[in-house]
């Protein structure tokens, strides 16, 4: 796979890319965890999702945020992760025009980012967040979701609270006009360790309730 460099808002952006030749495919965009917490594009579970993502029919690009492997400027935590997003998700619009679907997919961290992104752009229509930190970071602007999506956490995390998580997913379920799943997963710390079986049937099953009976 080859690298690719996007023109940031600070310079480069450090990429991968798989390309769905079907035209019409879902094209999913991939948000790594905080660089604090060995977060970046080649970590194992973005690995993980970029692989598993493609073989499933989806266009994908994951990223280096800003300040992270080979991507310039410095990490910020905030409003230059989500300016990245966005250039990210311009490049993966520009090589999908006629893409049926358009996700994010973000892992704690990202996870924040990602829903950021969801409510400023509404081409995206679909979600997964995975392990996001609802006792590390405001959640609030969910108000609405606009977008029906998968949650999925481990009940043993020790970063992110799990009971925190479920907190914001009930408030989610009780929007009207979207759907909002959750999968807990049983033992799974906040990387899912030792229970990557479990976390790729989860999104598996989410994958087939939605994208195949569109």
């Amino acid at each position: 796979m080859p690298e690719i460099l996007l023109n940031g808002p600070v310079g480069r952006l450090e990429a991968r890319y798989t390309h769905n030749n079907n035209s019409n495919s879902p094209s999913i965009l991939i948000l790594h965890a905080h660089p604090g917490h060995g977060g970046n594009m080649n970590n194992n579970l973005s690995l993980m999702l970029h692989k598993f993502f493609s073989d499933n029919g989806f266009s994908s690009l994951r990223f280096n945020f800003r300040g992270v492997g080979k991507s310039d400027g410095e990490h910020d935590g905030s409003e230059g992760e989500l300016a990245d997003s966005a250039i990210a998700l311009d490049w993966l619009q520009n090589q999908n025009p006629e893409s049926k679907e358009y996700w994010v997919c973000g892992i704690s961290f990202g996870a924040w980012v990602g829903m950021q992104l969801l409510m400023r752009r509404p081409e995206i229509n679909g979600f997964i967040s995975i392990s996001p930190p609802a006792n590390l970071r405001d959640f609030s602007f969910l108000a609405p979701c606009p977008s029906s999506g998968l949650i999925v956490h481990g009940d043993k995390d020790n970063i992110a609270s799990f009971d925190s998580t479920k907190i914001l997913v009930e408030k989610l379920q009780q929007q009207k006009k979207v759907d909002i799943k959750f999968k807990p997963i049983k033992g799974a710390d906040h990387f899912f360790e030792s229970y990557g079986t479990e976390f790729d049937e989860s999104i598996n099953e989410y994958i087939k309730q939605t994208i195949d009976t569109k």
